[in-house]
């Protein structure tokens, strides 16, 4: 089992939790956080982190995100990892809570 960052994270992009996860789990890309399901231990500890409460168990996630559980897997392969607090993009809360962003996900390789 494992953890899964879901829509809500897309363009609010917090990085509380981070800084929490204990095996370094979490991947970067442009817009949107991911989580390497080969390395997560399901501690659970991001959940409570995460401002946009975007992170879920893959086997409590609802069912309309059931699709990120691929995703997280995808990009986690293709993005560098990220285990320190970064500031979060400028228009991050007004972008909380919006529904359905997956076509605003940018799925490249993050610039440096």
């Amino acid at each position: 089992m494992a953890f899964v960052v879901t829509d809500n994270c897309i363009k609010c992009k917090y990085t509380d939790c981070v800084e929490v996860c204990p095996v370094d789990a979490f991947f970067e890309g442009p817009n949107f956080l991911v989580i390497d399901p080969s390395i997560c231990i399901d501690c659970a500890l991001c959940v409570p982190e995460c401002p946009a409460e975007a992170i879920y168990q893959d086997t409590e996630i609802p069912d309309d995100q059931v699709h990120y559980i691929s995703l997280n897997d995808e990009l986690s392969q293709k993005w560098p990892v990220i285990t320190e607090l970064k500031p979060a993009p400028q228009d991050a809360d007004e972008w909380n809570g919006v529904p359905d962003k997956l076509h605003l996900l940018d799925k490249s390789a993050p610039t440096k």
